[in-house]
């Protein structure tokens, strides 16, 4: 696998966990105006869903970064 499709692929999985937990957040921000305190199931989902998404972005990030460690390590061969 190339190191830019690696790259691509891990900006995306960032990318995707940032836009999913600010859906999260905007269902708990909801609930909690619509009901008076929120229907506790549907918190209890997206709480879950928050900690899947900082779970995703985090795992992202460590891709990026071996990603990087990579390619400061072809640079160095090189030179």
């Amino acid at each position: 696998m190339k190191v830019e499709s690696t790259l691509i692929q891990a900006i995306t999985g960032v990318q995707q966990g940032v836009d999913s937990a600010r859906n999260h957040a905007s269902q708990i921000a909801s609930a909690e105006q619509t009901s008076g305190g929120g229907n506790p199931p549907r918190i209890a989902e997206s709480l879950v869903g928050l900690t899947q998404d900082r779970l995703q972005v985090s795992a992202s990030a460590e891709v990026i970064k071996a990603a990087d460690a990579m390619i400061g390590s072809l640079l160095d061969e090189k030179a």
